[in-house]
């Protein structure tokens, strides 16, 4: 029987929960084995000989060669694992959190210096927020990649 799980209404925001821990876990694993310096460098020698060595599935795969965040999470990553391909990719996390919005890194700090994201049309799908699937990714860095 399936949980009942409210939050799945909540746009923008996938809740790390049993479901998507059991979903995740070998993409979790080898984010973790990335906490080792011979780890990281036989990953930045072959990513993908590397990543094929883990029970991951292709999706999951195609994520982190893409480094595309967003499908990592939708695939059972969790963020705090998910950090350690930046820290291998030497990114700041502040980058990985703009790639995940689509800005760039100046626009996602103005965003959350001033304030964040507004909840006004941000609080179920359906609306019309900027945290809506319908308006993601938004801001200059996906604009420059349309042009």
């Amino acid at each position: 029987m399936a949980l009942d799980k409210p939050y799945l209404d909540v746009p923008g925001t996938t809740i790390f929960d049993a479901e998507q821990s059991r979903k995740g876990y070998w993409l979790n694993q080898f984010c973790m084995s990335l906490m080792k310096a011979e780890n990281r460098e036989r990953f930045k020698a072959d990513e993908r000989a590397y990543l094929d060595q883990w029970a991951m599935t292709e999706e999951q795969k195609q994520g982190v060669l893409t480094r595309d965040l967003n499908r990592c999470i939708a695939a059972g990553g969790n963020i705090y694992f998910l950090a350690k391909i930046g820290a291998t990719d030497g990114k700041s996390f502040q980058y990985m959190a703009a790639s995940m919005t689509g800005m760039t890194q100046d626009e996602y700090m103005a965003m959350m210096l001033g304030g964040g994201r507004s909840a006004e049309g941000n609080r179920h799908l359906g609306e019309h927020g900027d945290a809506q699937p319908q308006n993601q990714p938004q801001g200059q860095a996906n604009k420059k990649k349309e042009a």
